[in-house]
């Protein structure tokens, strides 16, 4: 079970103070862990993330119909996928360090599961429906401006970076864009991968990630800043 020294660091990390302790708790509870300590499979975060899952969504849609008026619904759909995806989730979670919080299986443990944008992201939509359980849907929001709406612009860079660095390179390079493996550390079950953009036999920039194909999105990210700049 998670000490209250480690909530009382996470409510602080978050900028929200639970009034039912058990809520945050549930919510970084996952199921590996719940199985291990044969507690009911009701108490690992499933459901919670369930629910959190619909707020975001919701209080995304929101956001994003308010603040972009002369947008269409297909371009606010694809701009709430960018923010809602699992990557991206993850990355907020990582931005608030669920990874030293979270309960896992030893299993789950061993295998890196601490850095595995599934079980981040799902934590992350999880914290979410915990706060909405506990202190409504303003403390809610608010946390979900803060953490998740807070930089739009970057998010949906990095959501679409390959395509929009592919575009840019087909428009003012000769040579295609290439991805290339120039390096891989760790055991077989966390390994992390290094990817180089390249083109003309130029490398761009370099990126690093869980797999392959999230390496090179990081490497297309970088890319990206790097010309525009």
């Amino acid at each position: 079970m998670i000490a209250k020294t480690k909530i009382a660091e996470f409510e602080k990390i978050i900028g929200y103070t639970f009034v039912n302790k058990n809520y945050l708790k549930q919510a970084l509870s996952h199921s590996s862990y719940a199985n291990e300590m044969r507690m009911s499979k009701l108490l690992n975060n499933e459901r919670l993330e369930f629910l959190g899952d619909a707020v975001l969504e919701l209080m995304s849609s929101e956001f994003i119909f308010k603040n972009n008026q002369q947008m269409h619904e297909g371009e606010m759909t694809k701009l709430r996928a960018s923010l809602v995806c699992e990557p991206t989730l993850a990355m907020c979670a990582r931005n608030i360090n669920i990874s030293d919080y979270i309960l896992l299986g030893k299993g789950e443990i061993a295998t890196g599961g601490a850095n595995r944008d599934s079980i981040l992201s799902d934590a992350f939509e999880a914290i979410i429906g915990a706060i909405y359980l506990d202190g409504g849907f303003t403390s809610a929001k608010e946390f979900i401006l803060r953490f998740v709406l807070d930089d739009i612009d970057s998010k949906k860079l990095f959501f679409d970076s390959k395509t929009i660095l592919q575009e840019i390179v087909q428009a003012d390079y000769k040579e295609p864009l290439q991805y290339r493996l120039i390096g891989e550390s760790g055991p077989d079950h966390d390994k992390l991968f290094t990817v180089a953009a390249i083109v003309d036999g130029k490398e761009l920039s370099q990126g690093t990630g869980k797999t392959k194909k999230a390496a090179e999105q990081a490497a297309a990210y970088q890319a990206i800043l790097k010309l525009t700049n």
